[in-house]
């Protein structure tokens, strides 16, 4: 308006002038730039199944180089059967299955359901048990009430098992070395085969101080998790997982999905040290997890990635929460994550070049060669740079996501 007073005095040209500018100048396309990215992005990850908590959480997604899995229930089905056992010389199968499976008796952990499910398909019954209590990280433990009987199993000279009121444990490496308590040569030599096999052992334990029998629980790995390490890898991602298994177990289950670093025997309070650890080495962390002991580690992560199917205090806890127990959603999140901060960029460039361009254009910069801009074909202007931003923002929803 100056330049064109001083120029030409003030009339109805300066006028339309001062208009068009205003008009295009109206920063509607800027405005909704990323907005309409961010809104976009929530729906089409609702529609992949992808719960969105946390939208800062959701946008450093794409700056992930590193992801950490919980073994049990993520990468694996979680659905354990007991595939082996191995007793003391003076025990039997039948009875260490039914003082286990009295133990579990009450608890909805998967590998409590996997030893009474392989009682009740040798049709063996529980044995009564009181004074329950949780070892938490450890197992279990509980005061067995049985009445003397013979003829099952044990070494010449006995004439009965063990006495009703004796205490038992169950639980798995963690536990016999919290006891302090050796095993007997077969049943390391079972727990070693066990472990090549990637296969968990459960050990019974008498009196705090004889393990008397070894329960071995294969976890099928999901072809999901396998698929899902391949294409972080493919993104340049590393893998890392989380495990309260053995180390025996976590190499088999490393070696076998091609998982980059691998923590065993963690206990449920350890878990959210093991994630600021690679914190500390620079590394910019995911965790996901859906267990009750994961709940610090997915809070203590840069981005939490909670299991729908998990524990509600897991939900609370992650920054996303993935719909279906699917590995590869880590990878559609990822690949989410970085189109739509493409798209925002694309936007911004797009609104920001628009009217680096259009503004000179209503002024009249091109006058002495007789363009110019009436206040008409600048809303068009206006409108239009809306309307492109619009069709990219809305171009996120069609995106590939399939791995």
């Amino acid at each position: 308006a100056v330049a064109w007073v001083v120029a030409t005095g003030f009339n109805i040209t300066v006028l339309e002038r001062v208009v068009t500018v205003l008009v295009i100048a109206c920063p509607h396309a800027l405005g909704l730039a990323v907005p309409l990215v961010v809104a976009i992005n929530t729906s089409t990850a609702a529609q992949n199944g992808m719960l969105i908590r946390d939208r800062i959480a959701m946008e450093e997604a794409r700056n992930l180089d590193t992801v950490m899995f919980d073994k049990t229930g993520t990468l694996t089905k979680g659905e354990q059967g007991v595939v082996g056992i191995q007793t003391a010389a003076d025990w039997d199968e039948e009875r260490a299955l039914e003082i286990a499976a009295g133990v579990e008796g009450d608890s909805e952990h998967m590998i409590a359901r996997a030893i009474r499910n392989a009682a009740e398909e040798r049709d063996i019954q529980r044995v009564q048990v009181s004074n329950f209590e949780n070892l938490r990280g450890l197992g279990v433990r509980a005061t067995v009430d049985l009445e003397p009987r013979s003829g099952s199993g044990r070494a010449s000279g006995e004439s009965s098992d063990p006495r009703g009121g004796e205490t038992v444990h169950l639980g798995g490496p963690n536990l016999i070395e919290k006891l302090g308590i050796s095993r007997s040569n077969d049943i390391a030599a079972f727990a070693e085969e066990a472990g090549s096999n990637a296969e968990t052992v459960i050990y019974l334990i008498h009196d705090e101080s004889e393990v008397v029998a070894a329960f071995a629980l294969a976890d099928v790995v999901r072809e999901e998790s396998r698929q899902a390490i391949e294409a972080l890898h493919a993104m340049d991602i590393e893998v890392a997982m989380l495990t309260g298994d053995s180390e025996d177990v976590a190499r088999a289950v490393s070696e076998e999905l091609g998982i980059d670093q691998y923590f065993a025997e963690v206990l449920p309070e350890e878990k959210d040290t093991k994630v600021e650890q690679l914190q500390s080495e620079g590394k910019f962390v995911a965790m996901v997890g859906d267990g009750v002991n994961d709940a610090p580690a997915l809070t203590r992560a840069d981005v939490g990635i909670a299991i729908g199917s998990g524990t509600d205090v897991a939900i609370e806890s992650g920054d996303i929460i993935l719909v279906d127990n699917n590995p590869l959603d880590v990878v559609r999140l990822i690949r989410l994550s970085k189109a739509s901060y493409r798209k925002m960029q694309e936007n911004l460039v797009w609104a920001t070049g628009y009217n680096v361009f259009a503004l000179p254009l209503a002024a009249g910069i091109l006058a002495p060669i007789g363009i110019l801009l009436s206040p008409a074909i600048g809303a068009v202007f206006m409108s239009l740079s809306t309307i492109i931003v619009a069709i990219n923002a809305r171009r996120l929803g069609g995106i590939d996501l399939t791995t």
